[in-house]
């Protein structure tokens, strides 16, 4: 009832004002002569909005900010716009604070009115901050993180990788695709649209050296996690306990809220509060671990645990996560100086989707047991094949060395129905073993590998001169028909069998200049 006698009596003062305003110039009612209750209204506050009167109108929305609490959020828009019309960025950003604080409707930022503030450095630091938007980054990691993931799900299934093993590097590549996918939503501007997701990826940020030490201890000396390795989860616990009360246990609006006032205060609200030393602390735990992953590796090295080539998966992880810690340094560096550029800013992202897509390669892509460290690369980062292979050097060697024996004196070439199943069965050892052995010793394939023998002895038959039949000289070394032997051979000698002969037979037939001296 009392806003309905209000709203009336408004009315009427208003029609006589009115009235009294359409009258010659210096006859009207002033503004003052009305009682003080009505000059305070939000009906005359709103009156001169309307009439686009914004100095008039801003002290009164100021006395019925406070007191008419249940039009706070319409008082505070007012307040913004009118500052916005008269130019005013400053004060029209920080009433836009207090509103999205209220009520988070960045959508608010696009109203026509904020049009002349608009191109204002004040402006843009709050649109571009909490309105959303996607741009290519945002993409890139998105795409990234949900590889990561990908790639976590198919370790964790795969029952051919040491389980202990695949557990630690499943955690490792899903804390990664987990900070990644964070920053993706931090640069689409969703983490005010997904308040839970502030800081989901910062308990972690201790935990990249420890897993990739406990992952390379297990596979290159079978070590078995125990309760001693908690000592290497502590500083992740102490960080959990922290953040919790500090940040996890906000509701959504709160967490809106500690974002906005961030954001109000100039720094970044998808930061911590604590980042230069959560940063500065990160830094030192890569920094410590990737020393003890050098001096792991360096020991196998040295004591040859592992073969060459299964040394070189563990290499290429560890220079992709060195050049992380390095690129992290000094991102952390420039974050402490104050002074961080946006390159810095990338650049150990990038290292990071190089780290997941490197693993989930090889993973899925290649051969997965690599993982276990019983699978070996041989093209250096990102390998073409043979990257499975249980072989030490020395068992390497010993199967060379068989097969030389099969070929050079049990001549197992001339069987025409030869292939690698064959070869392997001899050898007592798997298909790939054998194919591995012939590619790296011999740099050939397997068909290369025994033209060259049955060639030699085609050869051998063809210069003896017991054997003249071109045919029978294919059929003895192996080949079924003539057309494949003709090819081989020609492949080898520059000649066919036919060529290769006549040019012997002319060796051996003198010359009549020869017969002359006789």
């Amino acid at each position: 009832m009392r806003r309905t006698f209000d709203s009336f009596v408004f009315i009427c003062l208003l029609l006589h004002t009115i009235f009294l305003w359409s009258k010659e110039p210096g006859n009207g009612t002033k503004f003052d002569e009305f009682p003080l209750a009505f000059q305070d209204s939000l009906e005359w506050a709103d009156y001169f909005y309307n009439i686009r009167r914004y100095q008039q109108a801003i002290p009164l929305y100021k006395k019925n900010l406070d007191t008419i609490k249940e039009e706070k959020a319409k008082i505070l828009k007012k307040l913004a716009l009118s500052e916005a019309a008269i130019e005013h960025p400053t004060q029209s950003v920080s009433y836009i604070h207090e509103f999205l604080q209220l009520e988070f409707k960045p959508s608010f930022l696009l109203h026509e009115g904020f049009d002349p503030i608009r191109a204002t450095d004040e402006f843009r630091r709050v649109s571009e901050r909490v309105t959303p938007k996607i741009n290519i980054w945002s993409l890139l990691y998105f795409f990234v993180a949900l590889i990561g993931f990908y790639v976590m799900g198919m370790l964790l299934v795969n029952k051919k990788i040491d389980k202990n093993a695949r557990i630690l590097i499943a955690f490792f590549v899903s804390i990664h695709s987990l900070f990644i996918l964070n920053i993706s939503i931090n640069r689409s501007n969703y983490l005010f649209e997904l308040p839970h997701s502030y800081l989901m990826s910062t308990w972690s940020s201790f935990l990249y050296g420890p897993l990739l030490f406990l992952y390379f201890q297990r596979v290159s000396n079978k070590h078995r996690l125990i309760w001693k390795d908690l000592w290497h989860v502590l500083p992740t616990l102490i960080l959990v306990a922290y953040l919790i009360p500090e940040v996890y246990a906000f509701t959504g609006e709160e967490k809106i809220n500690l974002m906005l006032t961030r954001l109000q205060n100039g720094v970044s609200p998808e930061d911590s509060g604590k980042l230069v030393l959560i940063v500065s602390l990160k830094a030192i735990s890569l920094a410590v671990y990737a020393y003890f992953i050098n001096r792991l590796l360096k020991r196998n090295k040295e004591n040859g645990r592992l073969a060459s080539k299964n040394r070189l998966w563990q290499n290429n992880i560890y220079y992709i996560h060195v050049a992380y810690v390095i690129t992290y340094i000094v991102y952390g560096i420039s974050i402490s100086a104050g002074n961080p550029y946006p390159i810095l800013y990338h650049i150990p992202i990038i290292m990071m989707a190089t780290m997941v897509l490197y693993v989930g390669y090889a993973a899925t892509n290649v051969q997965p047991n690599v993982l276990s460290a019983t699978y070996t690369l041989t093209n250096g980062l990102f390998p073409k094949k043979y990257l499975k292979s249980g072989l030490t050097d020395s068992l390497s060697l010993e199967l060379k060395e068989n097969l030389t024996q099969l070929f050079e004196k049990e001549k197992l070439y001339r069987r025409n129905d030869i292939n690698l199943d064959l070869i392997a069965k001899k050898l007592n050892t798997t298909r790939h073993n054998a194919s591995q052995i012939i590619n790296e010793h011999f740099k050939k394939s397997f068909h290369e590998y025994i033209n060259v023998y049955r060639i030699k002895e085609a050869k051998e038959l063809l210069e003896s001169g017991k054997v003249l039949n071109i045919i029978d000289v294919a059929y003895e070394v192996g080949y079924n028909n003539k057309v494949t032997f003709n090819k081989a051979f020609k492949k080898e000698t520059a000649l066919t069998p036919t060529e290769y002969l006549g040019k012997l037979q002319k060796k051996k037939s003198p010359s009549l200049s020869e017969i002359g001296h006789y």
